[in-house]
């Protein structure tokens, strides 16, 4: 019965996460058919960041002492409510409205999916609990962007919205039949709270997650010109190379999950950052080897979605009677980071006229992220030991 709640709340994810993905695959249809810029269009995906990052901490801590069923279909109904804004959208403003609407509702609802996850699961199953949550949004990367590209060339992009909304309804009737009623976050004084955001091994922690998607942002944002312009592969060979990839991350989040159930958090957060910094420090040196750089493309994406679960997994042990408010925070600085990262490695192409040497900068960045986890982990295991 568990198995079965913890798959309906992947599905749920991948539904949110398509709508987040989905834009950057159809902005310059969204751009000719509202008659704006491409560059007016990119602000869809800005805004709905935005409103993921700031908007998700707030009310996710607003609503901590509800029931978590309650909270996950009330997201659930907003995003059903901005699918629809979305679909009825004739111009940028309204569209714009949406995206604050689903940024928001995505945030809360991938949150809570990841606490009420953990507490269907005894302890010892908590990674693979938590790793069928992050599948969730990798196969989002997989067939959701795909998908909602073949729906544009099909129907319009308004019907990929509604689908989702319709879906999403699918999804909360499921829910409301099959998840168990479960308690929100015991009560937290905000002065509690604001204790452990004071801890160093959360904050090391949350500083771990700004450089690893900074580092991961910097190369990733550029994908698609880096495998065309520096690995020499065809434009005709790029979506079958992602989908590759995608089943990568598919596979490294369950890997990372199992990971975690037998080794723990820790030592497979430290694994996955040294290969993943391993890699990158080499792919710069395999730009004239297509084959070889693929292959570390491949391992790097493999790493790096096997760190998620063991990430989310370890802020729940650390932190677990304010486990979604630091959740709500770490996704906020996962999107601060791909921010960061992003305008560093477009700073590095103008200064650089090439992406050669991006790799390189991701793994220096990753290197302070690397860091930062083991100061996390060292203060963490002080702590243990003065509480035993």
């Amino acid at each position: 019965m568990h198995r079965m709640s913890i798959y309906t709340l992947a599905l749920g994810v991948f539904l949110t996460a398509t709508s987040e993905l989905v834009v950057s695959g159809i902005l310059n249809v969204i751009a000719d058919s509202l008659n704006i810029s491409l560059a007016l269009a990119g602000q869809l995906i800005t805004v709905y960041s935005l409103a993921f990052a700031i908007g998700t901490p707030v009310v996710v801590s607003v609503t901590a002492r509800l029931g978590r069923r309650k909270v996950l279909l009330g997201s659930l109904a907003l995003f059903i409510l901005g699918c629809l804004v979305a679909f009825g959208s004739s111009n940028i403003v309204i569209l714009m409205a949406s995206r604050v609407i689903l940024g928001v509702s995505a945030g809360v609802y991938l949150v809570v999916a990841l606490g009420v996850a953990a507490k269907l699961v005894p302890r010892e199953k908590l990674g693979s609990a938590i790793g069928t949550i992050v599948l969730g949004f990798s196969s989002a990367m997989i067939l959701g962007v795909p998908i909602g590209i073949a729906i544009t060339n099909w129907l319009n992009w308004q019907s990929i919205f509604l689908i989702l909304g319709l879906f999403s309804l699918g999804i909360a009737f499921v829910m409301l039949r099959l998840l168990p009623d479960l308690e929100g976050d015991a009560p937290v004084s905000f002065r509690q709270q604001f204790k452990v955001l004071g801890s160093v091994v959360v904050v090391s922690g949350l500083l771990l997650t700004f450089f690893r998607e900074s580092g991961n942002s910097v190369l990733f944002t550029y994908l698609t010109p880096y495998i065309q312009d520096i690995l020499h592969i065809k434009a005709s060979n790029i979506s079958i190379i992602l989908l590759a990839f995608g089943i990568f991350g598919a596979i490294g989040s369950r890997l990372g999950g199992y990971g975690v159930d037998r080794w723990g958090a820790a030592p497979i957060i430290a694994f996955s950052i040294a290969v993943h910094i391993a890699a990158l420090a080499v792919l710069p040196f395999v730009s004239e080897v297509p084959g070889i750089g693929l292959a570390l493309l491949a391992v790097i994406v493999l790493s790096m979605f096997a760190n998620g679960p063991a990430i989310q997994s370890y802020f729940i042990q650390q932190a677990p009677e304010s486990s979604n408010l630091v959740l709500s925070l770490n996704t906020s600085i996962v999107h601060l980071g791909l921010a960061a990262g992003a305008g560093t490695g477009g700073f590095m192409v103008n200064a650089t006229s090439t992406l050669l040497f991006n790799p390189w900068v991701a793994g220096v960045i990753l290197v302070l992220g690397l860091a930062a986890a083991l100061v996390s982990f060292s203060r963490g295991k002080k702590v243990s030991a003065k509480s035993a």
